[in-house]
């Protein structure tokens, strides 16, 4: 099979796209690289295509191996036809070429093997032939001996019961039209392992859902009940179904052997077949549910770190706490810590006092924002902070976040190398203070497990979910690019070519030898060859440099069409950021004759004019602020039907979103409720970090449920 060819097909691209990008992929290019600075020859495709385009390469080559190994060994056992040859070229999907190695691989100790051993085969093919030239129990009485362990004429015609029960399982087209009807018919059943046991899946306890229409969220819930022994459950397809297909390929009706034949396909379809094809469709639902519960985490990923940096103000960080106290931590808008303390709210006594430490630190550190974390005690560090918001005359604002992995990077090795002074609660305040002024630069230091924004992740297979996940920030860190006098290793290290330890390495020699001033100094890093350097230099800035284009996303391979470009155009390297007329003088000259005269494709010369037109430019930038609050503190109770609110998305999850409205439990607004139209994923209308008005249908006070619906409301 031509690999290129069957990508050019299902990807609905043209074969020099994908040959390119395979050669570029092959060359160990990475993919940031190659969807920004490649794009003439890939035709400009996005990083989340080149990653679907590399993960189907590798599924594609691994079956390609796989089939070489399987002819190999069928050939080694001389039974390889032109047939079967035939027949593996053509499949195109793993199972369909196990099916075709299933009669000829290796077997463990089954009950076929054992009557092959006694010598039945012979008896088992002319039962297989159903000839009446000779009765059943005449052409059996022909195998009984005791030496080989046949003591009746009832083992002989048993063992070859097994022998045929055995080739009928193996037989590829059967599997693959019994499968096919699973697929169609089939049923997803689930029951309670125990009626009258209390669990989280009474959902499921008496279920039962089409194989073809079953959502993924459901799969993974019933999933997740078996592993915990709440529920029971099963594929099933209607009775006799997967027998009468067995019956249908392979009995002669009216011959002596039919009773026998008939047995043996009962037997073969619920001892072999059934069982087999069951674990297959439900680890191929299991497998389908885990990639767009996968897709959905990385949709809510990317849009949580590549949520508006809060550019310029210094914040407080407060990790709310009863016993141990609130934690607080004040950074200035570079991240840097001014100021840590300790509060308590326990009584009315420790809160005064608290307050008025607060607007203290407030005003000593000219505070312009407060970030609260959303665990224990936030009620109440919120409306303490609402009341010091009110009162005092200085311009404060705040917002609860999501403190959702704080105490996982606080206990982290990370944590202790940056802050090695602070206790583990000190950290999160700091974090916290340093996820709502740069999303981005704060989360990368958090295994995304632990962010909060996915459905099931912890049923996920960890090595898939941490591929997927780790391309989703490294794309997000290379979309946005990274001050290179300033970046943590840890945010240094998604960058495109740069892994863990050269990433340490970069800040050791910035230490050592002090802020780069040329992105050309990178060559001077230990380990971080003209390789690397061509892959990341693109994506690190360097801020006030010898070269203004070093603060741009120009690559440096093109900084000669860059000059030139300016040249042409009328300006000067210094002129960088001030060129406003830029695109204009271009168009003016011809692009195309422009990409031509420069060396450069049309699509990296429009690049380029962007980027001299605003250097170092942030994407996030241009998406709407988070909503910082600095009114009343609303609780559940204050809730009532029909009430319009603003709230923040959350998390967005299968079968809805969770919208925050602040109120310390955020309101699930079920995918029938997004919009007034049909929706077929709650991703197609909202994204995490989306501002949205919303309705208040119910409240359950007790239950701490919160329904809403964006039907009707004018956003």
């Amino acid at each position: 099979m031509n690999i290129n060819e069957m990508l050019a097909k299902e990807f609905g691209l043209r074969q020099e796209q994908i040959d390119n990008t395979v050669a570029l992929l092959d060359e160990d290019k990475t993919i940031p690289f190659i969807a920004r600075y490649r794009k003439e020859v890939t035709g400009s495709l996005d990083d989340q295509t080149l990653r679907q385009i590399a993960d189907r390469l590798t599924y594609l080559r691994n079956l390609e191996k796989r089939k070489e190994e399987i002819i190999n060994s069928i050939t080694e056992q001389g039974k390889m036809t032109d047939e079967i040859m035939e027949a593996i070229s053509k499949a195109t999907v793993l199972v369909e070429v196990e099916d075709i190695y299933r009669p000829f691989k290796p077997k463990r100790k089954t009950r076929a093997s054992v009557a092959r051993e006694k010598g039945l085969e012979p008896l088992a093919q002319i039962i297989l032939e159903q000839k009446d030239d000779i009765a059943p129990f005449e052409a059996a009485s022909q195998f009984v001996s005791e030496e080989k362990g046949v003591a009746s004429i009832e083992d002989a015609l048993q063992g070859a019961e097994d022998i045929i029960a055995e080739d009928i399982s193996d037989n590829a087209e059967l599997r693959k039209y019994i499968r096919t009807l699973f697929g169609q018919v089939g049923r997803v059943v689930s029951k309670a392992a125990d009626d009258s046991a209390e669990t989280v899946y009474e959902n499921y306890y008496v279920f039962s859902e089409p194989v073809s229409k079953i959502a993924g969220h459901r799969i993974l819930a019933i999933d997740r009940g078996e592993k915990e022994d709440a529920l029971k459950v099963s594929v099933e397809v209607n009775e006799g179904a997967g027998e009468r297909a067995c019956i249908s390929r392979y009995v002669k009706n009216g011959s002596a052997y039919t009773g026998f034949m008939i047995s043996a396909c009962e037997d073969s379809y619920k001892r072999l077949i059934y069982p087999s094809i069951e674990r297959e469709v439900r680890s191929d639902l299991s497998e389908k549910a885990q990639e767009g519960a996968i897709k959905v985490f990385k949709e809510n990923l990317r849009q949580l770190l590549m949520q508006p940096p809060v550019k310029g103000m210094t914040t407080l960080g407060l990790d709310p706490g009863y016993t141990h106290g609130c934690k607080l931590a004040v950074v200035d808008d570079t991240g840097k810590v001014l100021d840590t303390g300790i509060v308590y709210i326990n009584s009315k006594n420790q809160t005064a006092d608290a307050k008025r430490k607060l607007i203290q630190m407030i005003r000593r550190n000219r505070v312009n924002a407060v970030a609260i974390g959303n665990g224990t005690a936030s009620r109440e560090s919120e409306a303490l902070v609402a009341e010091i918001v009110r009162e005092i005359p200085e311009k404060v604002s705040y917002i609860v976040v999501s403190e959702a992995g704080a105490s996982v990077y606080s206990a982290s090795k990370l944590a202790a190398e940056e802050f090695p002074d602070y206790d583990v609660s000190l950290r999160s305040a700091v974090s916290i203070a340093r996820r709502l002024q740069d999303p981005l630069a704060e989360l990368v230091k958090i295994d995304p497990k632990a962010i909060g924004v996915g459905q099931y992740q912890h049923d996920m297979p960890p090595k898939r979910l941490e591929e997927a996940l780790s391309g989703v920030v490294e794309d997000c860190v290379n979309s946005v690019g990274v001050d290179l006098n300033t970046a943590s290793h840890s945010l240094l290290s998604y960058i495109a070519g740069i892994n863990a330890t050269v990433a340490k390495n970069i800040v050791a020699y910035r230490e050592e030898n002090g802020a780069f001033t040329d992105r050309k100094q990178l060559l001077k890093v230990n380990k971080l060859g003209a390789k690397a350097f061509e892959q990341c230099a693109g994506f690190l800035r360097v801020r006030e440099g010898k070269n203004p284009l070093d603060n741009t996303a120009v690559h440096p391979e093109s900084y000669n069409a860059a000059k030139a470009l300016l040249e042409k155009c009328g300006y000067e390297p210094r002129d960088i950021g001030s060129l406003s007329e830029l695109s204009e003088r271009a168009d003016k000259l011809g692009v195309k004759a422009l990409a031509e005269e420069l060396g450069v494709g049309v699509p990296t010369l429009r690049d380029i004019i962007s980027e001299l037109m605003k250097p170092g430019r942030d994407p996030r930038d241009e998406l709407p602020p988070p909503l910082m609050r600095s009114g009343e503190v609303m609780e559940l109770k204050d809730l009532q039907e029909g009430m319009e609110l603003m709230g923040t998305v959350r998390n967005v999850i299968d079968f809805g979103a969770f919208v925050d409205i602040g109120v310390h439990e955020d309101g699930l607004v079920h995918i029938s409720q997004l919009a007034d139209r049909f929706v077929k994923h709650p991703l197609d209308v909202v994204k995490v970090g989306d501002i949205v008005k919303v309705r208040v249908l119910s409240v359950d006070v007790k239950k701490k449920r919160i329904s809403l619906t964006m039907k009707g409301v004018r956003q």
